[in-house]
């Protein structure tokens, strides 16, 4: 019987760091055409410690409370939907309500929110949760990171939808919008 060599241990490189890019964004090139990114600058500047203690504080915005990993874009938590789907989710719910009633609800957050779930005419709802759309506590339509949408009417029907994006700031590079 012939003798085996000694088993060779096996190292597996290092994986590669992991690019700074939003799982489930589109960028201009790929995205639908009624659905636009603005540039992705990605990484959020840590805020200065307010306490003797420098890591206290350290993975916190300046504007935003909730820790986030510096350099490392933060994964949507409100959702399991890529956040660009469930933009587009919510551009097509605002779209069969404008089929539906002839223009598209108007008002505030809250207000067109109450509209898609059913306070309208029919009685018709069109959040559907199975999609990713999600309502909170206060009756706003949010986003997949849980901050709530900016609608922006253009016309009787048509809307710009606008999602503040990983940093939940509005107005940002990171922000995604459809029509």
């Amino acid at each position: 019987r012939a003798a085996r060599p000694p088993a060779r241990r096996r190292t597996n490189p290092s994986p590669p760091a992991p690019t700074p890019t939003l799982k489930g964004s589109c960028s201009a090139q790929n995205a639908a055409p009624s659905l636009r990114t603005a540039p992705t600058t990605r990484g959020t500047a840590a805020a200065a410690p307010s306490s003797g203690n420098p890591s206290a504080n350290a993975g916190t915005s300046v504007n935003n409370p909730l820790p986030i990993a510096v350099g490392v874009p933060h994964e949507p938590d409100f959702t399991n939907f890529p956040p660009a789907i469930v933009l587009e989710k919510m551009a097509h719910a605002m779209h069969d309500y404008a089929s539906m009633f002839g223009s598209n609800p108007v008002g505030t957050n809250p207000e067109i929110t109450a509209a898609l779930k059913g306070n309208n005419p029919r009685q018709s709802n069109f959040i559907n949760a199975e999609a990713g759309l999600r309502v909170n506590a206060s009756s706003e339509s949010v986003d997949a990171w849980g901050t709530p949408y900016f609608f922006h009417q253009l016309s009787g029907r048509e809307m710009e939808i606008r999602s503040a994006g990983p940093d939940r700031i509005l107005w940002t590079s990171d922000d995604l919008f459809a029509r």
